[in-house]
């Protein structure tokens, strides 16, 4: 019931050079690691990571095919991700640029959790990118396709904690310099800017 060693390894280096190229999930996490420090980022890219995990339950279970076959979902479940994107950007417009590096209006580490986690359940595409991507490197041979999909699911999510955190990590270490320069005080503003940008894209694709 569990992929070849050889198939984990064509797994994991096809997954890795997807991973490398940064897309909306690092865009999320480095935002947050800017804003408010590695912390912050780290924090996001584990709610993200817990969100890929319940997208590879889904689609080890076939369940994300019932997603796949209905444009109705998809369409609902797209707006519904690109509206909580805005609500966070309009959070972070409506918080005082002098404020934006304060303990008061740093996000807690359970919200950060959760807005990363929700950012990506909120994402049908990851869905059916597990959908599409998973079931290449499954072996009908091997026994059980759910138990190989799942297998092949945690590795995937992972490997993407590694790359996720290593952008949050990065980019965690420019924080302190970037909001005590002069544009240390627009740290928020931009945050939301970029969440507008990942709603933009969720709607358009």
């Amino acid at each position: 019931m569990f992929p070849t060693t050889q198939t984990l390894a064509v797994f994991a280096v096809a997954t890795l050079v997807l991973l490398v190229i940064p897309g909306p999930s690092v865009v999320y996490v480095m935002a947050r690691s800017i804003e408010q420090g590695r912390g912050a980022g780290l924090m996001a890219m584990l709610g993200l990571e817990t969100g890929a995990f319940v997208h590879a339950v889904v689609a080890a279970t076939g369940l994300a095919s019932v997603l796949a076959a209905s444009p109705t979902a998809f369409t609902v479940i797209r707006w519904a991700g690109a509206a909580y994107l805005v609500y966070l950007a309009v959070r972070q417009f409506r918080t005082p640029c002098a404020d934006a590096s304060s303990t008061g209006s740093r996000s807690s580490g359970w919200r950060l959790y959760r807005d990363g986690m929700l950012v990506d359940l909120l994402n049908p595409k990851t869905c059916l990118f597990f959908v599409a991507f998973l079931p290449q490197f499954v072996d009908g041979s091997r026994g059980s396709a759910e138990g190989q999909m799942m297998t092949l699911g945690m590795c995937f999510v992972v490997l993407a904690a590694m790359c996720d955190g290593a952008y949050a990590l990065a980019s965690g270490g420019l924080s302190s310099r970037i909001r005590s320069g002069r544009f240390g005080g627009r740290t928020n503003r931009a945050t939301g800017g970029v969440y507008v940008v990942l709603a933009a894209i969720a709607v358009a694709t």
